[in-house]
């Protein structure tokens, strides 16, 4: 067990990283009617959603001990423009186009695990058995 901590540590590393450069990106400049939210229960980490996005706004979000085992990504919803361009290239259909008001109600619901500070099942005392 003594790769548990050396595990966490590297994952606060990547986080920290992760919110580094996440400030350096652009605000968006105004709200979309529209915003992308990843069901990570059907996320398989393929981060081929990643590619079309127009603003940089889809993080990886690696698993816990080995940084591509069990990753998932996420949508900063600070930043999505509602362009539905990852929704439409998933391959497994798992980046639902909500309505603004709704993706950031329902977002934790669908959200395992952040890397940027996003409310998750965790929080709201639903995390999958």
């Amino acid at each position: 067990m003594s790769s548990e901590p050396a595990a966490r540590e590297a994952a606060v590393e990547r986080a920290r990283r992760i919110a580094e450069e996440r400030a350096k990106k652009p605000p968006r400049k105004k709200t979309p009617p529209k915003l992308a939210v990843i069901d990570q229960s059907g996320c398989t980490g393929c981060e081929a959603c990643i590619v079309f996005c127009p603003v940089d706004c889809i993080e990886i979000v690696p698993g816990v001990e080995f940084a591509q085992f069990q990753q998932v990504v996420e949508v900063d919803l600070e930043r999505c423009i509602g362009c539905a361009l990852c929704a439409k290239h998933c391959p497994w259909d798992t980046i639902p186009m909500l309505a603004t008001a709704e993706a950031l109600r329902e977002a934790p619901r669908l959200t395992q695990k952040s890397v940027i500070g996003q409310k998750t099942q965790a929080d709201l005392g639903t995390a999958a058995a």
